[in-house]
């Protein structure tokens, strides 16, 4: 059974990624360059507040930002307020020369580094969220009704960039569908910066026009706003599979000085998911020469590089590829694409051998130069392009042989020979690249080995070691380190790779119920190879801590490994990532684990994960007996396109009703909680409504949440859902009642946002 004490540890561990440095300290290093990206510093959260560090590469130091004792003091006798050295009032400095500025204590401060000395200074507002600078400071832009406007920052001047933007054909946002407009009203913004790309001189800005004009309308209703008023309807445009009218992005180059407009000479991009500028699907030449952009037709099978004119808007083809599936430029769908231009010639990801590797194009003919990567591995992000050496660095999976997921730094010629291992060993390794291209800095772990961060030269040395986390926290909350595992598929052949998380208090001679962690992918994938459980991995460490096995797994048809491992899932989204593979899983960890209790076999998920969880007790019902589905995506047909066409095929209703829950409602025999945001507007609130009208008419017993006012992921009652979910959890799989416990609410502000949704 559930105790306080456990529920207590679970909310602990519920709140590690969005609580920094409560639980682990250094585990996460987000540098802020100075001096021209010679030197940064980074802020290291902590139980009780922050320590700032300041580093120089070149110099090869690492020492405190300021002594924080002095500043404390110096402080509290300039504000007459109590200041704690250790939990100091200030989330980010500014450091210029010896001074150091922040806003603490209800005002703007500068504190002399020579003598300590703190006095108010003038303010300089931060940025506007809702505008995007120009890379020189001297404009921003932001959109205005249906329009753009740019703004001098140095005398507030104003000005029109386009003045025919309409309802529904308005320039800057991105489809509707993505739009998260429910999360940016609770968060108090009315909508997102535009999608614009401002060309490396600051004189023109990239953008698009989007039009939805005939795209759908889909509509909720909340039943009490936060004036108490009368229910209110919100309308979203937002295209279902299948349907005609997408939503469309026509390329734009807005003059900021001239006010010129010139429009790319081409049709219209299909935009379902986002905006080509947000995913980094349209970009600059570095000599602002250029604009570039990468265009699929529906069906997906050919990817096509184009060249836009910004001062004629005459649009050339580059290349191109063709393939049997989906071709596209990262496995990942919202990573940007691995490609890079240069001075003469095209870096260009392909799996075209079946894995992703890069290959080499002349700019100017689009004729095949050469491979420059090969082998049963995966390149996953370029880094960077030393054209004068000739060479690229790059991260790759796959050359791990315990793990083909973790990531290794590694560099290449660019006529192929010369591949080397920048970091030759057998961890995860996550690169954050600098404005300063001689370094980078790398965090090292695994998922039972904590980070630690170090900054590297492109000869793998370690100028600088900046953070080893310390875990002790953790530890004390009664976490365990996970297991890495691997086993065969249901072919009997595949290997795959999971994560299991054993229970708090872990006893070998007790038998414990199992739940089932699940995320179907197929653009992401559930179990990252790094410390960081990540936002998909929420769910797992909290549901240990109450007392389950808790195993994650990537089936076939998720990212990650070859082509073919991906395309396991085209057309079979109704496969849920290989539920197959799942229960095979469970099965062999079982033999040689005989306190996995396989007749107490649960399963839960969010979103995509939700869908899966569903779909398991659906599917599975003599091995999965307890599902907790939350905001599950049930019924393809009336889902975004975005999504169902790109995995199940742009012209293929018959996959599209295969992935429905809604039509195999009449096949639940296990225990089943459906949860759902009322103001869910990524994936409306009707797919769960829709299952449960087949459930009741089915006279299924089952149990169903509408939480009023959510949205998608919950984020303004985090807590409460997952206690109603691991309540039910205790009391279908444990056959006990929950303790009376309630989790404090986690507080709604850019720490949450930041970290949930890193």
């Amino acid at each position: 059974m559930s105790t306080t004490q456990d529920y207590q540890a679970a909310e602990q561990l519920f709140r590690r990624p969005v609580r920094p440095g409560e639980l682990v300290v250094g585990d996460k290093v987000r540098p802020q360059w100075i001096d021209g990206g010679a030197r940064f510093w980074y802020a290291v959260s902590t139980s009780v507040g922050r320590r700032f560090v300041l580093v120089d590469p070149a110099a090869g130091t690492r020492e405190p930002a300021f002594d924080h004792t002095r500043l404390a003091d110096a402080l509290a006798a300039a504000s007459g307020q109590s200041v704690d050295p250790d939990a100091l009032p200030f989330t980010a400095i500014e450091l210029a020369g010896d001074t150091v500025e922040f806003a603490a204590l209800g005002a703007y401060w500068r504190c002399r580094l020579d003598d300590y000395a703190c006095e108010p200074a003038e303010f300089t507002p931060p940025g506007n969220p809702l505008e995007v600078p120009s890379p020189d400071r001297k404009f921003a832009v932001s959109r205005r009704g249906h329009d753009l406007w740019a703004r001098s920052l140095s005398d507030g001047r104003e000005w029109a960039l386009t003045t025919d933007g309409a309802p529904d054909h308005q320039y800057g946002p991105g489809p509707e569908a993505t739009a998260n407009g429910t999360l940016l009203r609770k968060i108090g913004l009315p909508y997102l910066p535009p999608a614009v790309a401002w060309s490396p001189d600051s004189t023109k800005v990239l953008a698009h026009r989007t039009d939805e004009r005939e795209v759908r309308q889909t509509h909720l209703v909340q039943a009490r706003p936060a004036d108490g008023g009368a229910p209110l309807l919100h309308t979203q445009r937002y295209a279902y599979a299948g349907d005609e009218h997408l939503p469309l992005a026509e390329l734009v180059v807005l003059d900021v000085v001239e006010g010129t407009v010139v429009r790319a000479q081409a049709e219209p991009l299909l935009m379902p998911q986002l905006s080509p500028i947000t995913a980094k699907w349209a970009w600059w030449a570095p000599d602002g020469s250029a604009v570039y952009y990468l265009d699929r037709p529906r069906d997906q099978r050919t990817l096509t590089l184009h060249r836009m004119d910004p001062t004629t808007g005459e649009v050339t083809k580059v290349l191109g590829e063709t393939g049997s599936t989906r071709v596209e430029p990262n496995q990942w769908m919202y990573e940007p694409p691995i490609v890079r231009i240069l001075a003469d010639e095209v870096l260009w990801y392909s799996q075209r051998d079946g894995w992703g590797h890069l290959y080499r194009y002349d700019l100017s003919t689009g004729e095949l130069l050469g491979q420059v990567t090969s082998g049963a591995w995966a390149v996953r992000q370029i880094l960077r392009v030393d054209e004068a050496e000739r060479v690229v660095y790059f991260t790759a999976s796959g050359l791990v042989d315990e793990d083909p997921y973790r990531r290794t730094v590694c560099r290449v010629a660019l006529d192929g020979s010369g591949f080397a291992r920048v970091t030759d060993d057998a961890l995860d390794h996550v690169v954050t690249m600098p404005d300063h291209q001689e370094y980078f800095i790398d965090s090292a772990s695994t998922v039972d080995t904590p980070p630690v961060t170090r900054v590297r030269d492109w000869t793998g040395r370690v100028p600088v070691e900046l953070e080893h986390a310390d875990i002790g926290k953790l530890t004390a909350t009664g976490w365990t380190a996970p297991e890495r595992f691997r086993v065969k598929a249901a072919d009997g052949v595949t290997d795959l790779y999971g994560v299991l998380y054993r229970p708090r208090g872990f006893d070998p001679a007790r038998r414990y119920p199992v739940v089932d962690n699940v995320y179907p992918g197929p653009q992401l994938d559930r179990v990252a190879p790094s410390f960081d459980p990540g936002g998909t991995g929420l769910d797992a460490e909290p549901l240990a801590a109450l007392g389950f096995v808790v195993v994650a797994l990537d089936g076939r048809g998720t990212p990650g490994r070859s082509k073919s491992f991906h395309d396991a899932s085209y057309g079979r989204l109704a496969d849920a990532g290989c539920l197959a593979d799942h229960v095979a899983a469970l099965r062999q960890l079982a033999r040689t684990r005989p306190w996995m209790d396989l007749d107490r076999v649960g399963v839960m998920g969010h979103s995509g994960g939700g869908f899966a969880a569903a779909r398991a007790v659906l599917d599975f019902p003599e091995v999965f007996k307890v599902g907790v589905a939350l905001s599950g995506s049930h019924d393809a047909p009336h889902f975004n396109p975005g999504f169902v066409e790109t995995y199940d095929g742009a012209d293929n209703a018959e996959a599209w009703a295969r992935t429905s829950n809604v039509d195999i409602a009449d096949r639940l025999a296990g225990k089943l909680l459906l949860v759902h945001g009322e103001l869910d507007d990524q994936v409306h609130p009707h797919h769960t409504l829709r299952l449960a009208d087949r459930l009741i008419a089915a006279d299924k017993d089952f149990e169903l949440l509408i939480v009023p006012g959510a949205e998608h992921t919950f984020i303004d009652c985090l807590t409460y859902v997952r206690k109603r979910s691991w309540d039910f959890l205790v009391r279908e799989l444990m056959g006990t009642q929950p303790p009376a416990y309630r989790p404090a609410p986690i507080p709604l502000g850019p720490e949450l946002l930041g970290e949930l949704f890193a």
